[in-house]
Order: C-alpha cells, then sequence, then structure tokens
C-alpha cells in the first residue's frame, strides 16, 4: 500500500508566491511582508492591492481602487431578494453562500457557455474587487434583518473598515474600534494552502468561474474545524460565564474529551504568529469598553489549557471576544472572516487560472475485491452467473 497522507498532511500540492509561514521567524508572510507589520501600518484596501496584485500600492494605485471598491459597496435588489428569501433561522454563512452565488449569476449573465464564465485575468481582478465591495453589505444586512432592522445605505466617505461597521450597526465608530477590526480583517484576509482555499483552487483547476470557486470555499469555511471555530469560542465564554469557573469548566470538558476550539492549529505548533497582533487589538477594546471580566475570562482560560494541554490559542481565540465587543452577533463571526478571506481566495483563484493543472489526486482503494451481481448479462450477451464462485448448499 502507498503512504497515504490523510487530510493531505504534509503533502506539497503546489507553489505560490502569496502567502507563506517563515519558520525562522513563525511569522505569516503575505507577499514577503510580516502580516503583524501590516496590521499595524496599513488598510484592509491596501493588503487586497498586495494580495491581489504582488506590491503595496501607491498613493494613485491605493485612490484608484478605492474609488472602485467604494463605487459597489451597494447591496444590488436581486442580491438583497436572495438573502431574504433565506430563512431567518438558517445559519447566516448560508445567506453569504446564496447571495455570492446570485451576485455571480447576475455578473455572469450572458456570457454563455461554461468557457466564457471562466474570464480572463482582467475580468477575474475585476470580479474580485466587486465581491470584496459586496461582501460588507451581504454581511451587515444578514445581521440587521435578523435583528428586524432595515438595510443601512453604504457612504463613500468612509473606508472599508468603518464602511462595514456603518453598515451593520448604522453608527460611526470611534477610530479606536476601526482600526482593532480592520486589523482583524488584515489577518484574517490570507493564510496559504488552508482547506477553503484549496477548495477554492480545486473548483478553479476545472475552468470553472471565480464565484463558483468563492461559493465553494464558503461552503468549506462554514464548519467547526475550520472558519467556524470564532463563533466557538464565544459559546465557551458564554458557557463558561466567569474566570473563577474556568477551572471546573475545564476539568469538565477535558474530562469528557471535548475539542476545545480556539487552540491549536495545524501549521503553528509554538503559537499562532498571528495572536499577539490580534490579543493587542482585542486589549484597546477591552479598555475602551471597560470590560476587565472579559480579559480575566480571556487570561484565565488560555493560562490553564497550555498548562495542561501545552497547546496554544490560535487566531480564533482573540478574534471572538474582540467581535463581540465591537457588537456583532456570534452567529456573524463566521460570515466575518468570509468577507477577509475572500481577498485571499481570490487571489489564490487567479494565481491558479494563470498556471492551471487539473487538481486530481488518487486514493487507495479497501473495498471489496470485484464482485457481480447473479444472473446479469452483458451487452456482449456474457452471463456473469458463470463468474461467481458456486453458493453454499443449505
Amino acid at each position: 500500500m502507498p503512504d497515504i497522507h490523510k487530510g493531505l498532511a504534509g503533502v506539497v500540492a503546489d507553489v505560490t508566491a502569496i502567502s507563506k509561514v517563515n519558520p525562522e521567524t513563525n511569522s505569516l508572510l503575505y507577499r514577503g511582508y510580516p502580516v503583524h507589520e501590516l496590521a499595524a501600518t496599513q488598510s484592509a484596501e491596501a493588503v487586497a492591492y498586495l494580495l491581489w496584485n504582488g506590491d503595496l500600492p501607491t498613493d494613485e494605485q491605493l485612490a484608484a481602487l478605492r474609488s472602485t471598491e467604494r463605487a459597489h459597496r451597494a447591496l444590488q435588489d436581486d442580491v438583497k431578494a436572495a438573502i431574504d428569501l433565506t430563512p431567518l433561522d438558517a445559519h447566516p454563512m448560508d445567506e453569504v453562500r446564496t447571495a455570492v452565488s446570485a451576485l455571480g449569476a447576475r455578473d455572469l449573465a450572458g456570457t454563455g457557455s461554461v468557457l466564457d464564465a471562466t474570464g480572463t485575468p482582467e475580468e477575474n481582478l475585476e470580479r474580485s474587487i466587486r465581491l470584496f465591495a459586496a461582501l460588507p453589505a451581504i454581511v451587515a444586512y444578514g445581521q440587521r434583518r435578523r435583528r428586524g432592522e432595515e438595510l443601512t445605505a453604504p457612504r463613500d466617505d468612509l473606508d472599508y473598515a468603518a464602511n462595514f461597521l456603518w453598515m451593520t450597526f448604522g453608527e460611526e465608530f470611534d477610530d479606536v474600534v476601526v482600526d482593532a477590526f480592520n486589523r482583524s480583517m488584515i489577518l484574517y484576509a490570507e493564510h496559504s494552502f488552508n482547506a477553503s482555499t484549496f477548495t477554492a483552487r480545486v473548483i478553479t483547476s476545472t475552468l470553472s468561474d471565480l464565484y463558483s470557486a468563492v461559493v465553494g470555499a464558503i461552503g468549506a469555511l462554514k464548519g467547526p474545524l475550520h472558519g467556524g471555530a470564532n463563533e466557538a469560542v464565544l459559546h465557551i465564554f458564554d458557557e463558561i460565564g466567569d474566570a473563577d469557573e474556568v477551572e471546573a469548566w475545564l476539568d469538565r470538558a477535558l474530562a469528557e474529551k471535548r475539542k476545545i476550539m480556539g487552540f491549536g492549529h495545524r501549521v503553528y505548533k509554538h503559537g499562532d504568529s498571528r495572536v499577539p497582533t490580534m490579543k493587542a487589538a482585542l486589549d484597546t477594546l477591552i479598555d475602551y469598553y471597560d470590560r476587565p471580566d472579559v480579559e480575566a475570562l480571556y487570561t484565565t482560560l488560555e493560562r490553564e489549557f497550555v498548562e495542561r494541554k501545552g497547546i496554544y490559542p490560535n487566531l480564533d481565540y482573540p478574534s471572538g471576544p474582540a467581535y463581540n465587543l465591537i457588537g456583532f452577533d456570534t452567529l456573524t463571526f463566521t460570515p466575518l472572516f468570509v468577507a477577509a478571506r475572500v481577498v485571499g481566495w481570490t487571489a489564490h483563484i487567479m494565481e491558479q487560472a494563470a498556471s492551471n493543472a487539473l487538481i486530481r489526486p488518487l486514493s487507495e482503494y479497501v473495498g471489496p475485491d470485484e464482485r457481480h451481481i447473479a444472473g446479469f448479462v452483458d451487452e456482449a450477451g456474457t452471463s456473469t452467473i458463470t463468474l461467481r464462485a458456486a453458493e453454499p448448499e443449505g
């Protein structure tokens, strides 16, 4: 039997110039830049430009991207209608998946054959920008309609992060909140060949269109072992309730062999390099909202779990409470991940398309040996009765 790499662990499937984890510094690099440097100095739009084009934008290039992005922020009527058809008690990821599919169907209408929908590099970059621009409205409206609130129109005088918050809550936030949210969008924007990105690349390798690849990636991200972990962190915090209850809760959870979400990562063995940046952003929110109880619960659970299991937090651990403090519903956390990661997905889709090979791995069959249906006669007139072993006599 050949070596089997369950989950493709350790398998190098292709090359990429988009991102990597530098093992020497344990740093996540976007096109060579450490992500913590980008999160501290750049806007979400500038990082999107970097991931799509390979370099940070000039002032003129950033202005052009912002102009295009702001022109496509409004939620189109047909996309809104598709969201409205989604049951209110469905998971918001179902809304996002449906909305992106509807947006793609409208955008690709009239392209004719499936080959026409594959898109040129220029067309796919334009589609990527439109998706980046539209997703805040999709995510924001999803939360608002579950609260019984109307759609909020976008504002073209606000940058990406500030407008996202405006469309969700209908109010302007202080810079400390906008900055923390912007940092989270940058930290979530890209992470190499993770499950959803690989899904997008597999779909792209068939020469399917960019929207189909993103819809597939959304489906992969919905899983709690991937994007759903930030939701699970808040459920854990809600379940524990108070820092004083951490030890007793953890005793029970470990005795029941529960998986504690927000800790551990396939790539990072000594701690997720994105965590310090997101924890610093969370700290600013804890101070701003005067919530020392959140800090106590966060710190106590982290300390206890690391001491007992030697497993460190991943990005979802600080991002969950940060989104909660800003005011996002827990069910909105994974859609926020979509809005950020669509930049990385589309960068990989374009990279895959530029040097494409159909992704079609092999498998090792371990099922029954060949067997036949009694009495079946194939088109050549051969009976399979003679190919079966004699039945034992009763």
